[in-house]
C-alpha cells in the first residue's frame, strides 16, 4: 500500500481542493515560507477535523500526519486516512511506536505534520500542548514550521451545505510562519521539553489573533514582539 500512498494523497487532495473552492473561502499567508526539501515538522493549532485536509491542500509538499488512534477505528475514514500515509498515535499513553514512526518520517526527509495540543481547542482557543512535538524536534534537530489556522471552528456538517445553498461561505485563514530551530540542549530532560513546547506554542500563538491564543497569550505576545525586532 505504501507505494500507492502518494497517488491517493495527491488524487484525494485534488478532490478536496474542488470541495474547498465550492464550500469555503480560504486565504493563505506565507506559503512561500515552507522549505521545499528536507526534513520538516509542521506544528499547527487545531480547531476542527477539517484542519488536516485544509492545511494539506494549501501546502506545496506532502504532509505525513500523526493522527489520533480513534480515527483509524472508523470503518471508512480509517481506511482513507491510512491511504494518505497518516499513522496513529495513542494519546492516552507514551506511544513509543508512533514516536519511532515519526522519527523515520523525518529521517527520510519528509514533512511530519502535528497538532501539539493533541486535540481540538475548546472555544477556538489554544489549550495545553503535549510534549511530543518538542521531543521529536529535539531528537531529530529538524526545523519547525509554525502554522495558524482560523475560521474552521465555523465549519460544521450539514450546516456548511445549507450555507452553500444560501450563497454563504465561511472564511478560513491559514498563516504560515518562518521555519525555526529549537535551541540546542545538553540533555533532553522533561524541563527542557516543557520549555521548548512553550517556545513552539508561542510561535503558533504569534500567528493567531489575540482572541485565539488562549493559554499561550503571553508566549504569543512575546514571540510576536521578538519577530518585530528581528531584522
Amino acid at each position: 500500500m505504501r507505494y500507492l500512498v502518494p497517488f491517493f494523497y495527491w488524487t484525494g487532495l485534488a478532490a478536496i481542493r474542488a470541495a474547498i473552492f465550492v464550500l469555503v473561502r480560504v486565504e493563505v499567508v506565507g506559503r512561500e515560507n515552507m522549505p521545499l526539501r528536507g526534513a520538516l515538522i509542521v506544528a499547527a493549532n487545531h480547531l476542527n477535523n477539517a484542519d488536516p485536509p485544509l492545511i494539506a491542500s494549501r501546502m506545496p509538499r506532502r504532509l505525513v500526519y500523526m493522527a489520533k488512534d480513534e480515527m483509524f477505528q472508523w470503518p471508512v475514514m480509517g481506511f482513507l486516512t491510512r491511504l494518505t500515509g497518516a499513522f496513529p498515535v495513542k494519546r492516552s499513553e507514551a506511544d513509543i511506536g508512533a514516536l519511532r514512526k515519526a522519527t523515520k518520517v523525518l529521517e527520510s526527509g519528509q514533512v511530519l505534520a502535528m497538532f501539539p495540543e493533541g486535540t481540538r481547542g475548546i472555544e477556538a482557543k489554544l489549550g495545553p500542548a503535549q510534549p511530543g512535538t518538542a521531543l521529536l524536534a529535539l531528537r531529530s534537530e529538524a526545523p519547525i514550521l509554525p502554522i495558524a489556522i482560523t475560521g474552521t471552528e465555523a465549519v460544521h456538517f450539514p450546516k456548511i451545505f445549507l450555507d452553500f445553498l444560501r450563497l454563504r461561505r465561511p472564511r478560513i485563514r491559514i498563516v504560515v510562519g518562518r521555519p525555526f530551530f529549537l535551541p540546542p540542549v545538553s540533555r533532553i530532560s522533561a524541563e527542557e521539553v516543557s520549555r521548548c513546547t512553550d517556545l513552539i506554542m508561542g510561535r503558533i500563538a504569534a500567528l493567531l489573533p489575540p482572541s485565539y491564543r488562549g493559554e499561550y497569550a503571553q508566549a504569543g505576545a512575546a514571540a510576536e514582539a521578538n519577530a518585530e525586532r528581528a531584522p
